[in-house]
């Protein structure tokens, strides 16, 4: 008598299975995406360009310093954080014409006509042990000091904020409200 087989199990879908779940699983999950600071780096320089020595003038600059304790220096003021993005906008505007803040400049912007234009320049210097979430508030009242000046000039001039604006508007309010946000390699006080 011949002996029996056990039936076996079929497993030749598994695969297709699967291969089915691991699509599934790859599709519908979304993946974290780490974002940093968004800044456009200047263009290398052309090598067989000359170098200049560009002087800007003293009362054109604000220096902003934080150090390793994550104190604020903003001009020769101490001040809190929350305080920075206001003090920022005075220094670029210059609404009193004050001898101490940056001066303007006439510019004729292609689109709109004259425009004073502030020669303003804010720059940031750091301690080598000042902290990441310091360095990133400061960072973002410097640049939200920025966009707010922008948005009121977009406001003022077209009637709707920045950043529903046209790309050449757009364009426009970037040349007369400029961010020269100026970083400084970080400095070891301990030294």
């Amino acid at each position: 008598m011949a002996k029996k087989k056990t039936p076996g199990l079929n497993t030749s879908s598994t695969a297709d299975i699967a291969f089915l779940l691991l699509c599934y699983f790859l599709m519908t999950t979304t993946m974290g995406t780490q974002t940093g600071l968004s800044r456009r780096l200047p263009p290398m320089p052309d090598p067989n360009a000359k170098v200049e020595d560009q002087k800007v003038n003293r009362r054109n600059i604000i220096i902003v310093k934080i150090n390793s304790a994550d104190k604020l220096l903003a001009g020769n003021e101490p001040m809190d954080v929350s305080l920075l993005k206001d003090k920022i906008k005075e220094f670029l505007t210059n609404p009193a014409d004050r001898p101490d803040l940056p001066e303007k400049e006439m510019k004729d912007i292609e689109g709109y006509g004259m425009y004073p234009v502030s020669k303003g320049v804010i720059s940031l210097q750091n301690d080598r042990g000042t902290s990441y979430h310091a360095y990133i508030a400061v960072q973002n009242e410097l640049v939200k000091a920025v966009n707010e000046l922008r948005n009121e000039f977009s406001y003022k001039n077209y009637g709707k904020a920045f950043d529903r604006l046209t790309e050449e508007q757009q364009e426009i309010v970037k040349t007369a409200i400029p961010q020269n946000i100026s970083e400084a390699e970080p400095k070891d006080v301990k030294k």
